[in-house]
């Protein structure tokens, strides 16, 4: 038998590839073992590996994320199911939620919109956030659509979370508080860890030659989505500050850049 914390340093020594070695593996046995990540950190000498463990690792050293291996992301202040076709939850889109607090401040926007909703990542982590609030999904991806239905069902939200197919904000007739976004702004070409170009859907990576081809679709349609104090918060890429903020500024709204806790521009601040 062997020991989990000989385990996880051999695991972590396989994943040198990733900057999150050590927590990738303690993810992977903790899904092995069917306990939480704390659990297993509290208990770690009561524990032996389970067989199907060796499985795991094997499949995250071919770079395979960690996500779609054990089939949830936290994300905010919840939980996601998340299999292959959609694009993975990250720390950063967080961003996004914390200026949609800044904004409303004292206050709760009562309806969210959430264009390229993926799983239903953001808009089920601004439900969770306002309780009062109630939101749509929109996305092209039929698989994206089944995920997030499944997450709201499973998170007690389906009652305030309907979902829809979508070209962005196109067809829509009605005025969101709170818009979010997260749209593919990766150039095409683009150099991109093996996990992340093998293994996550090219559409919601990718948008044309210098990855703003979305933007240019979203702003035009956004003044019409927004109500009267609402706000739009759009994830953009490190470097994509001025070039995103300006086809935004060219619609007629206001921009404000909001920086992500790495210190790097992140969200876009939208308003009329």
């Amino acid at each position: 038998m062997i020991a989990a914390r000989r385990a996880l340093r051999d695991a972590a020594a396989r994943f040198a590839f990733s900057d999150t070695a050590r927590l990738d593996a303690e993810l992977l046995l903790a899904h092995a073992l069917g306990i939480t990540r704390e659990r297993l950190l509290l208990t770690l000498d009561d524990w032996t590996v389970p067989p199907d463990f060796a499985a795991l690792v094997e499949r995250r050293a071919r770079h395979e994320p960690v996500a779609y291996i054990t089939g949830t992301r936290a994300f905010w202040t919840i939980e996601l199911a998340v299999a292959p076709g959609v694009l993975i939850p990250r720390p950063d889109s967080e961003t996004l939620l914390e200026a949609a607090l800044a904004h409303f401040a004292d206050r709760a926007p009562a309806r969210v919109l959430d264009l390229g909703t993926g799983p239903g990542t953001l808009l089920l982590a601004a439900l969770a956030e306002w309780p009062g609030a109630t939101g749509l999904g929109v996305d092209r991806s039929d698989a994206a659509l089944d995920q997030a239905r499944g997450n709201a069902a499973a998170l007690g939200l389906g009652d305030r979370a309907a979902f829809r197919h979508g070209d962005w904000g196109a067809g829509i007739a009605e005025r969101f508080d709170l818009v979010l976004a997260n749209p593919p702004y990766v150039a095409v070409g683009a150099d991109l860890p093996d996990g992340v170009r093998d293994y996550e859907p090219a559409g919601a990576l990718f948008a044309g030659a210098d990855g703003l081809d979305d933007y240019r679709a979203i702003a035009p349609q956004l003044p019409p989505l927004l109500a009267d104090g609402g706000v739009a918060c759009v994830e953009i890429g490190a470097d994509q500050g001025e070039s995103a903020a300006a086809l935004f500024r060219a619609a007629g709204l206001s921009v404000a850049l909001r920086r992500d806790l790495a210190g790097r521009d992140r969200c876009l601040v939208v308003t009329a």
